[in-house]
């Protein structure tokens, strides 16, 4: 009897070390850096929300994480978004949700970060290197583009001259818009193309580069801007040229500007993508990452077409900010 309640003892002693090891590793705790493009326009303020929305959430639920919100000035300020991602492995940070602002210049810091067993969620952009990440949330950009210039077509024909107003070069979210953009106005139509031209996602370059598109074109039947900087500006020239209404154009991202152009009739549509989810989910499946659970390494975070007949609907606000 009385090895039997030593061996019970042990036993018990077993179970509540292997229950508390079992806690130990499902039990975390630290910082998940969220690291976008560029933290002052509110496609990524949106991002911040959705995952400041996501950190509330998981803390009430009693984990014990911080999330914080970093971006360079600017969407061309490859290196400092390097030096931030830099900064965050040496923090030791839980894991990391990028955005990266190129698919190539990253590589080297996401390779860091593995080797530091930190794991990367990328978000919106697309980078060059599928195994340094757990999980790819985004647009499914090609497709969106390929969309916009459907929405184009129906509006302003098959004959004519169209402008590309587009963003940054190389970034993996311009690549698959743009390219799905024209190609599909190749494909479809016999439209001049007229551009690309790169604002290097500021508005007023944006504004100043089109200004100048329509002075030069003025036989311009329509028009795309690619991003919400881009189209911000796109709209702003259209109408102070005078041209709202009277030149079919499209437009991406769903800011409050470029609701109101829609609603006044400037653009005629807004492919609007959804940033909220992209940081929502983004910090979610990061913290499931550093967990050692299984994560999916797909998401589409899918895209709405709005215009003034559907723009308030449930299903476009949802998406707007």
């Amino acid at each position: 009897m009385k090895g039997f309640k030593l061996s019970l003892v042990v036993f018990c002693v077993g179970l509540l070390f292997l229950s508390t090891s079992v806690f130990a590793q499902e039990a975390v705790s630290g910082e998940i850096a969220v690291i976008v493009k560029e933290a002052t326009s509110s496609f990524w303020q949106n991002v911040e929300v959705g995952a400041s929305d996501a950190e509330k959430e998981l803390v009430a639920q009693g984990e014990q994480i911080k999330v914080s919100f970093l971006g360079p000035a600017a969407e061309t300020k490859i290196e400092e978004q390097v030096n931030l991602v830099e900064n965050a492995i040496n923090r030791n940070v839980l894991a990391i949700v990028l955005a990266p602002s190129s698919p190539d210049a990253l590589v080297p810091a996401v390779k860091k970060a593995n080797e530091a067993g930190i794991p990367v969620v990328i978000i919106d952009s697309l980078l060059n290197y599928e195994e340094g990440y757990v999980s790819f949330l985004a647009t499914d950009n090609r497709a969106a583009g390929v969309l916009c210039a459907e929405e184009l077509i129906k509006r302003a024909g098959t004959e004519g001259k169209v402008a590309v107003m587009s963003y940054v070069p190389g970034v993996g979210s311009e690549i698959g818009r743009v390219g799905g953009f024209i190609d599909t106005i190749e494909e479809k139509t016999n439209m001049e193309i007229v551009g690309p031209f790169y604002s290097q996602s500021d508005m007023v370059t944006a504004l100043n580069q089109t200004t100048d598109v329509l002075a030069a074109n003025p036989d311009l039947t329509a028009i795309f801007g690619a991003n919400e900087p881009t189209a911000i500006g796109m709209g702003r020239a259209i109408e102070q040229a005078g041209l709202a209404g009277q030149i079919v154009a499209i437009g991406f991202d769903g800011n409050k500007d470029l609701q109101e152009m829609v609603r006044n009739g400037t653009l005629q549509g807004i492919a609007v993508q959804n940033p909220y989810r992209m940081g929502y989910d983004g910090v979610k499946i990061a913290l499931a990452a550093a967990k050692g659970e299984e994560v999916p390494k797909y998401i589409n975070t899918g895209v709405v077409f709005v215009t003034k007949d559907n723009i308030d609907s449930e299903e476009a606000q949802r998406v707007l900010y």
